[in-house]
């Protein structure tokens, strides 16, 4: 029986790709780009957003979940390479609704996980809505002052941005 849950997985997995352009729009896209490097104008944090239908096959057929990917784009995407270790990854899973956040060590030793899953819980409960472009946007400005909060911004600094600010959709 547990083969057969893996192939329905497997089949909302795929099936759920098609969808995913017509929820994340390119126009959506450009607007978040702009409200992260908004947003890192204020703090020395670097934000990536990542937003995916489904896993890869290769994720599906050995069982592992939103956060194993989460974590894997988390490496992919850079996020733990920052300079202060205080990169942030906002991770959602469409087809599973699972969103994910990861945060590095830097930020990780310095912000209650606890503020963490509540920023997941208020996207979750405006993604149950259908409001994606406001789920995503309250998220990144709770990250945001999380971030100013414990990294603010030096007067004066001009800080590199280290990581592009575009999410990633996958």
């Amino acid at each position: 029986m547990a083969w057969m849950q893996r192939i329905l997985r497997i089949l909302r997995h795929r099936w759920q790709d098609d969808g995913l352009r017509r929820q994340i729009t390119p126009e959506l896209l450009a607007r978040l780009a702009s409200r992260v490097t908004a947003s890192e104008r204020r703090h020395t944090g670097e934000i990536r957003i990542c937003v995916e239908a489904g896993l890869p096959n290769s994720y599906l057929w050995r069982d592992a979940t939103a956060r194993d990917r989460a974590v894997s784009m988390f490496a992919k995407l850079g996020v733990w390479d920052t300079e202060q270790n205080n990169g942030v990854l906002i991770y959602v899973l469409l087809v599973e609704h699972a969103i994910e956040i990861v945060a590095d060590r830097g930020a990780a030793r310095h912000i209650d996980p606890q503020a963490w899953s509540e920023v997941v819980a208020h996207m979750a409960q405006a993604f149950r809505d259908a409001r994606y472009e406001d789920g995503l946007t309250h998220a990144l400005e709770e990250v945001s002052a999380l971030l100013v909060q414990h990294f603010p911004e030096a007067a004066g600094d001009q800080k590199p941005n280290e990581l592009p600010d575009a999410p990633v959709l996958g």
